[in-house]
């Protein structure tokens, strides 16, 4: 007897490919999505295809340019700064909590991350950088044992690894979250919040070089990145 997969779930399969293929690059920005030939290449009616892009565009993947043509959304430099500013706020925050609260286990498994980050690294596999990378990030989240932290990072976490990706200078990003895990181990809240600011100001400059060229403005120690001078209402 053959089972009929729900709707909901071919839905959901459709829209976690496509997610995973723009934050690993395969779809580039600007690369157009097309509902009959993204059904015909999962094997599926157009409808959960239909539903996935819907998703897509809400989540800030993808955008329709006119009502027949979906693109891959360009990040501008106000998305960017926008994003990192969100980090840096909650990562912050919830680093130095995950300081607080941080178990020998949680410890156990942040270190263990980071052996297979280092593999990754030296075999210079950016999928397994990426992915690991997040694990390393969702993982501090846990560990800060706040579930509404967890439920306000949720509907930009797709975009936040899809930015993280963007950063390519992977053996400097292994030693910052070395250090990272350092500041958590040591159990002092205040230094974890400076190394998670540290890192995710590091994060920002590496990120804008990749996309952009070198930034306008360096992001000012001891400052938030709300206060970088960036042009609004960019395209």
């Amino acid at each position: 007897m053959t089972t009929v997969e729900p709707l909901g779930a071919v839905r959901e399969r459709v829209l976690g490919s496509l997610r995973q293929e723009i934050i690993a690059g395969r779809l580039l920005p600007g690369d157009r999505l097309v509902e009959r030939e993204l059904a015909e290449r999962f094997g599926v009616s157009r409808v959960p295809v239909r539903e996935a892009i819907r998703a897509l565009v809400t989540e800030g993947f993808v955008l329709f340019e006119t009502p027949r043509r979906t693109v891959v959304r360009r990040l501008t430099r106000t998305d960017v700064a926008e994003l990192f500013e969100l980090r840096e706020a909650l990562e912050a925050y919830a680093t130095g909590l995950a300081a607080q609260r941080a178990t020998r286990a949680d410890l156990a498994e942040l270190d263990e991350l980071l052996d297979r980050a280092a593999d990754a690294t030296a075999a210079d596999d950016a999928e397994t950088i990426t992915d690991i990378n997040t694990r390393f990030h969702d993982r501090i989240l846990a560990m800060a044992g706040n579930s509404l932290l967890i439920s306000v990072m949720e509907p930009v976490d797709g975009r936040l690894r899809w930015l993280t990706r963007q950063n390519e200078e992977w053996p400097q990003l292994l030693a910052e979250h070395r250090e990272l895990y350092a500041a958590i181990a040591s159990g002092d809240r205040e230094r974890a919040r400076a190394h998670a600011l540290a890192h995710v100001r590091a994060n920002y400059r590496s990120t804008v070089r990749h996309l952009f060229g070198d930034p306008d403005t360096p992001v000012p120690t001891g400052t938030d990145l709300a206060g970088f001078d960036r042009p609004r209402g960019e395209a």
